[in-house]
C-alpha cells in the first residue's frame, strides 16, 4: 500500500516581533547571567513568525495566521505590545500579502488549523470569516481560550477568536492525507504541532511553540519564561523528538530566526 502524503508545503515568512530572549529561552550564557556577567545587557531577539500552507489531494490547509496589521492597537489592552512589538515586518510579509503572492485567496483555504490561540498565531483569523474554511484547534485550547473571565489572559486575546466556531481535535489526529496534528501541550493547554509527509522531502515536523528554537530543543531541552505547564512541556518536547527520530523528520521550530532564514520560503521556494 502506498503511504498517504501531502503534495506540497509552502513556508510563509511573516516578519518578526522584537522581544527579550528570556521570554523564549532560559539558558545559561544567553539569558541567565553568572555574577561575572551580571552587567551584560539583555539580548533582544528577532522573534520570527511564519505560517504554513499545505496542499493535499483532499484540500488546502493553512497552519496558523501570524500577527495582525493592527497589532499595536489590538494588543494594547494586554500591554504586551510593549514587550513583543511586531516591528520587523515589511508590507509583503503580512499574511494577506504572502498568500496573494502565491495566488491564494482566503476562500481557497479549506482548513484553517491553529496550533494554539495566542495573538501571534491567531491574529488574522478574521480574514477567513465567511469563507467556508473549517477552523480547527485542540479541544483543551478551545476550553481554556473561551473559559477565562475578561478580555485576555496572557497572550490569549478574545477579540482574535471570540466570534469563531471551531471544530476541535484531541490526541494525535490525521486531518488530511499526509497531515497529522500532534498533541503537544505545555506552552498552552492545547498547543499542537503538525507532521507533514511529503513524497520527495520526506517528513516535516512543524513544532509551533511546543519548541521555540533549536536552542530550546537541545538535548537537553531548555524551557522559557512563557510556559503554561512545565512538566507537560518537557514531555511534549521528548514526544516530538521521538516522532522526529522515528520518521527522520526535518524539525521546524516555532520562532527560530536563523533556521527560518535557511529554509525554502514562499513564494520562491517550496517543499514537495
Amino acid at each position: 500500500m502506498t503511504a498517504k502524503t501531502a503534495n506540497k508545503v509552502h513556508v510563509l515568512s511573516c516578519g518578526a516581533m522584537s522581544c527579550d530572549l528570556t521570554w523564549l529561552l532560559l539558558k545559561a550564557g544567553r539569558t541567565m547571567r553568572t555574577r561575572t556577567e551580571h552587567q551584560r545587557p539583555p539580548e533582544w531577539y528577532s522573534c520570527t513568525t511564519h505560517c504554513v500552507l499545505v496542499e493535499t489531494p483532499e484540500g488546502t490547509l493553512l497552519w496558523d495566521t501570524s500577527c495582525p496589521r493592527d497589532w499595536e492597537t489590538r494588543w494594547a489592552p494586554t500591554g504586551l505590545q510593549e514587550y513583543f512589538p511586531y516591528d520587523q515586518v515589511s508590507e509583503e510579509e503580512y499574511l494577506d500579502a504572502r498568500l496573494g503572492r502565491l495566488g491564494v485567496q482566503p476562500q481557497d483555504i479549506g482548513y484553517l488549523v491553529l496550533s494554539h490561540l495566542h495573538f501571534d498565531h491567531a491574529g488574522n483569523i478574521g480574514m477567513f470569516t465567511g469563507t467556508g474554511a473549517r477552523l480547527v484547534c485542540h479541544e483543551k485550547e478551545k476550553e481554556f481560550a473561551f473559559g477565562f473571565e475578561g478580555a485576555f489572559n496572557g497572550a490569549h486575546l478574545k477579540t482574535d477568536y471570540a466570534a469563531c466556531d471551531f471544530d476541535t481535535v484531541s490526541g494525535d489526529t490525521e486531518i488530511l492525507p499526509g497531515v497529522t496534528l500532534i498533541e503537544a501541550p505545555g506552552h498552552t493547554p492545547g498547543t499542537m504541532s503538525m507532521k507533514v509527509d511529503l513524497p520527495e522531502t520526506g517528513t516535516m515536523l512543524f513544532t509551533s511553540d511546543a519548541v521555540y528554537m533549536g536552542d530550546s530543543y537541545g538535548p537537553p531541552a531548555t524551557p522559557a519564561a512563557i510556559v503554561n505547564d512545565l512538566t507537560a512541556w518537557y514531555a511534549s518536547v521528548e514526544k516530538i523528538r521521538g516522532i522526529a527520530e522515528r520518521s527522520d523528520a526535518t524539525v521546524v521550530f516555532g520562532h527560530d530566526a536563523e533556521q527560518l532564514r535557511s529554509m525554502r520560503l514562499a513564494p520562491d521556494g517550496f517543499y514537495a
